[in-house]
């Protein structure tokens, strides 16, 4: 499974383009997965939910499951650590591309989505894995490719080009 990240600080519209991307990279034939960090707790589950009353128990996991989705929540006690990106990689269903929101400080290639307007530095002047920027402005001495924010056909074609997958499926032709 080949993996490409965005990253950049927040509000600067990486879940945005990431929403965008999912589309134009399915359109050309690539099943798509994505992974999200979320840097504070969140929770998917509610109180009054019968899931949400069994993780409160006690159980360690909980599977969810319908004729639409399945969902598997894992609490994380006694001091765990959080899982690695690593860690967290074997626990997805294989997939042409996998693309990872957040996860800052993991080595795997990405974008970084970046605006001036939210008033922070340029992550990839300090992060060699940082492979272009998508901005909605001009970014001086980038040293990496410079995509418009708004042009995910762009985006997605570095993406798949960086990541050598030039034969999708919708050719019939192995990935």
């Amino acid at each position: 499974m080949k993996m490409f990240g965005l990253t950049g600080w927040s509000g600067s519209g990486k879940t945005t383009l990431i929403v965008r991307l999912i589309p134009a990279l399915i359109r050309r034939g690539l099943t798509v997965s994505t992974m999200k960090h979320a840097h504070k707790g969140f929770d998917i589950d509610h109180p009054g939910k019968d899931s949400h009353n069994h993780r409160e128990a006690g159980a360690t996991e909980v599977l969810v499951s319908s004729p639409r989705r399945w969902a598997l929540m894992h609490e994380i006690r006694n001091d765990e650590p959080e899982l690695s990106l690593a860690e967290l990689l074997p626990k997805l269903s294989p997939v042409d591309l996998l693309l990872i929101e957040g996860f800052k400080r993991e080595p795997h290639e990405k974008i970084e989505v970046w605006r001036a307007s939210v008033g922070k530095s340029l992550i990839a002047r300090d992060d060699p894995s940082i492979v272009a920027i998508a901005s909605d402005g001009p970014v001086p001495d980038a040293g990496v490719p410079v995509f418009d924010l708004n042009d995910e056909e762009a985006i997605a074609s570095f993406i798949i080009e960086r990541c050598a997958l030039d034969r999708c499926r919708a050719t019939g032709q192995a990935v």
